[in-house]
């Protein structure tokens, strides 16, 4: 098949019919009709294979991931996505993989009411991109911001998609239901939008958790001229995670293992039980980790407060 088949097989079917897609899949642009009262919100992400999943890796798993880490960043600001394009670098047009690639961006598009409307293919090493637009109701939420006396509140549980990484690493069928569950985590993570619309006007600085815990909350402390002390002992970890491997992996995992997904958020004290009021509500799990004070830098520290700070901070793309 050729290019233009290949996306009017696959790729048409995920547009909706929705009313504000006036021109969508198969022109020079997508052409959307736009309410000019809110912010526009752009994302990109380019997943590379052997970079940032293994070969071999489950189509429908690549396409989902490839939806998922953009909505993260969506979460991270308090933004809502609407639509989405796509560039797909493949080394050859397979119509099985294809199809289950399609399945798996379109159901986590689908979660988010997003539509795809465009995008690009090309022949090449395995390479996906997908570029988010949508739109932010107010003032969104930003790394720079946070401030003194904030307290650090993460979503979820830390590690386990690290955990999950070296299970596909292995090559291996997965033995029991903690190591699948590690696994999904890898290769399905949940973007935590509503967490993040619902923060919004709450929290003073947000970051969704891809590099690693330390090497993202340092990206907030640095953007906002503070320092982050972190209580060791409080980082959430799974009973899938602690079941799987020992504690010491599990907290390196926890603390700079990265493809989390989850959200770190920097939350004044006065807005601290609204803030978990609203995370329950919505069923999603919160956790205190440390706080916010003056200086620079990101510092663990254990239940006695000596410093614990582990050398490795996160995933590095260029060192």
């Amino acid at each position: 098949m050729d290019e233009f088949d290949l996306i009017k097989r696959y790729f048409q079917a995920l547009e909706s019919a929705r009313g504000d897609v006036n021109i969508g899949i198969g022109d020079d642009a997508a052409i959307v009709a736009w309410d000019s009262a809110d912010d526009m919100a752009i994302a990109v992400d380019t997943l590379v294979e052997g970079v940032h999943f293994p070969a071999g890796t489950a189509a429908d798993a690549v396409g989902y991931k490839a939806v998922a880490v953009n909505l993260s960043d969506f979460a991270a600001m308090g933004a809502m996505p609407r639509y989405a394009t796509l560039a797909l670098t493949l080394p050859r047009a397979d119509a099985d993989w294809l199809q289950a690639f399609a399945n798996g961006m379109n159901k986590a598009l689908v979660d988010a009411d997003t539509v795809l409307v465009g995008g690009d293919t090309t022949r090449g090493p395995l390479t996906v991109t997908v570029q988010l637009v949508g739109q932010c109701e107010g003032a969104p939420m930003t790394r720079a911001g946070a401030e003194p006396d904030d307290v650090i509140l993460v979503s979820g549980s830390l590690g386990d998609a690290r955990a999950g990484l070296n299970l596909l690493r292995g090559n291996r069928f997965p033995a029991s239901d903690d190591e699948c569950e590690l696994i999904r985590r890898f290769l399905r993570p949940e973007a935590r939008l509503e967490l993040g619309r619902v923060c919004r006007i709450h929290a003073h600085a947000a970051i969704d958790i891809s590099d690693g815990l330390l090497a993202d909350v340092a990206h907030v402390m640095a953007a906002s001229a503070c320092r982050a002390e972190l209580e060791i002992e409080a980082l959430p970890l799974s009973t899938a995670l602690v079941t799987t491997v020992e504690r010491r992996r599990a907290m390196q995992y926890a603390t700079a293992g990265g493809d989390d997904y989850e959200l770190a958020l920097c939350v004044p004290p006065t807005a601290l039980e609204r803030v978990l009021e609203e995370a329950d509500r919505i069923a999603v799990p919160l956790t205190s980790i440390g706080r916010v004070v003056v200086g620079e830098g990101v510092i663990c520290l254990d239940a006695d407060g000596a410093d614990v700070t582990p050398y490795a901070k996160g995933y590095v793309h260029f060192d």
